[in-house]
């Protein structure tokens, strides 16, 4: 797979480095990383910060996209940090970014980031988050796929960029 490849990994900010979404981001970081597949997060603490760590320490590229104006407010794990000054409108520049989207735990931002995914028509990788239910065409919530794991997670969204 080539390191131009793109995946969104979605999270809480708020999640505790020894959380459990927190461990389930870090090994989606890694095995993203030993696919060659670029991370690209929202650059901040928790579920994102985690995530970089582990692409990071398997030797992959993190790109954080932060809120504010100052790259210094992005995690010390991203090697890349783009400062938008645009603060949570910036969930859009995140799920761009990502040909697919995988969401780890998450609270009201990493919700609002799996809407913005589907509305743009990006996969969502959904582990461990919010579940989806909707009416009419909405049913079954279209676009958003369960996994239980950070290898299904994975081995979903590299499936999906074939």
């Amino acid at each position: 797979m080539s390191e131009s490849r793109q995946v969104a990994v979605i999270g809480a900010a708020g999640s505790d480095h020894d959380s459990e979404p927190a461990k389930l981001a870090e090994e989606v970081g890694r095995r993203l990383a030993r696919a060659g597949v670029t991370l690209v997060c929202g650059g901040l603490t928790g579920v994102m910060e985690a995530a970089c760590r582990g692409a990071k320490e398997a030797g992959g590229v993190a790109i954080g996209i932060v809120p504010g104006n100052e790259t210094s407010e992005a995690n010390p794990f991203c090697t890349h940090v783009v400062a938008t000054g645009i603060g949570h409108a910036r969930n859009l520049s995140v799920v761009s970014s990502g040909e697919v989207v995988i969401a780890v735990g998450g609270e009201w931002g990493t919700l609002s980031e799996i809407g913005l995914a589907r509305a743009i028509g990006r996969p969502v990788i959904a582990l461990h988050t919010w579940s989806m239910h909707g009416r009419d065409q909405m049913e079954d919530a279209p676009g958003v796929i369960p996994a239980e794991s950070p290898h299904e997670a994975v081995d979903r969204a590299l499936e999906l960029l074939q």
